[in-house]
């Protein structure tokens, strides 16, 4: 066996950052480098990812995982001897173990986490960073996108819009962008404690919103923009990830929080509205994952001054994101790795989305932990924009900190484009 043969695949159990039990790996190659890896879990999924293996019953609610963890025993098997320099020869042999279109089986849980473990060992093997492994020469910073009010499903639906996010539009570089946006953070908790409506975090680290309608969260962000010294708009602009899955179905759509029932036009009227007043540049899932026709209603509607983002619809699967390109249905796609369950195939989501002439978001979960695997994947593959969630929470933090050592690694921190995509 070669140094960069498999010899071990482990699993263990381990917690992520909403207390739940998930899977770490561990791959030991024959020539002792060893890499790790933790699957994250989604709290707003759509119905085409991979799917988690849980176990059911009473034990942490159902969700714990010893079965995912006994099936990596079978993937210690059918991996031993392989090289895991060869990443995509690794992906394959895991799906075709599996043998499901959803990888349920041995669970898309063991099977991301396996796949990223390999993939650090590799690079350990190699004695180079995880994004320079990925066959990348030099490597680009992505933009960030920091959550700064949470919602949705994750903040118990106090609003029905899931993520307000900023992203430094202006900013020269990817430290610049941090610091910016870490104004922005301590100026809403300042604004949110004045108005007597700070009440802790949301799952992604966000302030969990007190707000009585939607749009009163997108005003709160404007003038927490303002309150930093920033000028919305030009130095920092706004996100939004709508979720529209979450809260409607078959073309309707109910806004608990504004006590209004929609039609897919009424709701990309509301949302096109906020746009023409407010410094949005990006939305995510503005429509549910089963309303593609809306959705590229929208994205015509919405023209070339605004990404409309593709995630439950498209799920990291390169077929659904040329299907939704072809359609018109949006313009840019979030890439999640456990939703397509290995490296490659979301590899393969990211040239679809560069085929498509679409942009491209490497994000995490709402149930993260302190791996950092996507930050060196947004790094090595060139991803334009990086989404992690707030500026705060350690599993949140590690990942940008993780960016900041990369700048350096890097040979400095390498300027970031100086205007974004959409919305300038």
């Amino acid at each position: 066996m070669s140094a960069t043969g498999i010899a071990r695949v482990h699993g263990r159990r381990v917690w992520d950052s909403r207390g739940r039990p998930t899977i770490e790996v561990e791959a030991t190659l024959a020539g002792g480098a060893v890499g790790r890896a933790i699957a994250p879990a989604g709290a707003s999924t759509g119905s085409g990812e991979a799917r988690d293996l849980r176990d059911g019953g009473n034990r942490f609610g159902g969700l714990d995982v010893t079965r995912a963890i006994a099936s990596i025993s079978e993937i210690d098997k059918a991996l031993h001897g392989l090289d895991a320099a060869q990443q995509s020869a690794i992906d394959d042999a895991l799906r075709q173990l599996d043998g499901t279109p959803d990888k349920s089986r041995l669970g898309g849980n063991a099977i991301v986490a396996t796949s990223m473990a390999t993939a650090w060992a590799a690079a350990a093997a190699r004695g180079v960073p995880l994004w320079r492994h990925l066959q990348c020469d030099r490597g680009s910073l992505p933009l960030p996108e920091i959550q700064i009010f949470g919602g949705g499903a994750h903040a118990g639906g106090r609003v029905d819009i899931q993520d307000f996010m900023a992203i430094a539009v202006g900013a020269t570089d990817y430290a610049q962008a941090l610091d910016w946006t870490a104004e922005v953070y301590r100026a809403a908790g300042t604004l949110m404690s004045e108005a007597g409506r700070l009440s802790g975090v949301a799952d992604e680290g966000g302030w969990w919103p007190a707000f009585d309608n939607n749009e009163a969260a997108i005003e709160m962000l404007v003038r927490a923009i303002e309150r930093a010294g920033l000028a919305p708009g030009q130095d920092m602009a706004i996100a939004l990830d709508v979720a529209a899955s979450q809260f409607g179905r078959h073309g309707r759509y109910r806004l608990a929080r504004d006590d209004r029932d929609l039609d897919s036009d009424g709701l990309s009227e509301l949302l096109l509205g906020w746009v023409a007043r407010y410094p949005i540049v990006s939305i995510e899932d503005p429509l549910a994952e089963d309303d593609g026709a809306g959705l590229a209603r929208f994205t015509a509607g919405a023209g070339p001054r605004l990404q409309v983002v593709a995630d439950d619809h498209v799920v990291t699967n390169a077929a659904r994101i040329r299907r939704a390109a072809a359609a018109g249905a949006a313009n840019a796609a979030l890439i999640k790795p456990n939703q397509a369950g290995t490296l490659t195939e979301a590899k393969e989501a990211l040239a679809a989305a560069h085929d498509s002439g679409w942009g491209a978001i490497m994000s995490a979960r709402s149930g993260e932990t302190e791996d950092t695997t996507i930050v060196h994947l947004a790094v090595g593959w060139g991803f334009p924009q990086l989404k992690v969630g707030s500026f705060a929470r350690s599993e949140r933090m590690a990942k940008w900190n993780e960016g900041l050592r990369l700048a350096e690694s890097l040979g400095g921190d390498l300027p970031l484009p100086r205007a974004f995509p959409w919305g300038r």
